[in-house]
This record gives C-alpha cells, sequence and structure tokens, in this order.
C-alpha cells in the first residue's frame, strides 16, 4: 500500500491532468461518505466503503471484524473537501484535516487509505491502509 501511496504522489505530481467532472464528483462523494459515516459511527456503512485489501488488512491487524476494528482507529475528523484529484483510477481527496486515496473498483470508489499525512519529499504516511 505504502508503494501504491507513492506511485500514486509521483504520478500526480509529474501528470499535472485531471479528469473530467463525474469521476472528480464520484470520488469526492465517496470520500465524503466515508467521513460521514465515521463521524455518525456507522463503522458498518464504513466498512462497506473500504477497498477489500484495506479492510482485510484492518481485519488481520485489528484481530477482529471491520466494524469494531474501525471503530478504534481514532481517525481525525476530516472537516471539509479542500481539493481533489484524480489520476486514472486513483484519487486523492484532501480535507481539512485528513487526506484519503481512494481507487475506482467495479461497484465505484472505494478508500484505500485514510488519517494521511504528508511527510515532506516522502510517501504519505497514512494510520489506516491496505497491505
Amino acid at each position: 500500500m505504502l508503494t501504491a501511496v507513492a506511485a500514486f504522489s509521483v504520478a500526480a505530481a509529474l501528470c499535472g491532468c485531471g479528469a473530467p467532472a463525474p469521476r472528480l464528483e464520484g470520488a469526492r462523494q465517496a470520500g465524503r461518505a466515508f467521513e460521514q459515516a465515521l463521524a455518525g459511527a456507522d463503522y458498518v456503512r464504513a466498512c462497506a466503503l473500504l477497498a477489500p485489501q484495506t479492510r482485510q488488512q484492518l481485519e488481520e491487524d485489528r484481530h477482529k471484524p471491520c466494524a469494531p476494528a474501525l471503530q478504534g482507529q481514532e481517525l481525525p475528523q476530516a472537516g471539509q473537501v479542500r481539493g481533489t484529484e484524480v489520476y486514472g483510477r486513483q484519487a486523492l481527496l484532501r480535507l481539512l484535516n485528513d487526506t484519503l486515496f481512494l481507487s475506482q473498483f467495479t461497484g465505484g470508489w472505494k478508500v484505500v487509505a485514510a488519517g494521511c499525512t504528508p511527510q515532506g519529499d516522502q510517501p504519505y504516511r497514512c494510520s489506516l491502509k491496505g497491505g
């Protein structure tokens, strides 16, 4: 997952390209839905918005099902969306207090990593990420 976050960061910096409005809005809506589920303590809904590998990694790391494992993550209260970037099937959603990475799957956009903070020239550090 760290490699995917690093690769996305490099692609975003080099590409400078955008995405059509429906794709941007789709990623934005998925990220907001995830954050709203967390804010409302609806961990079952939030888990449904996680990418399969992220959900699996969370459950393996915490040795419990997704919902109670996610509840114990202490992710930041993200706040309003400040920006969305979409490159191919990957998206970066910058919020007031958090950054999310998303991927587009057959069923829509899913959160790949959350609780992410920039580390200067290094890849983002994310408290919730897939393996």
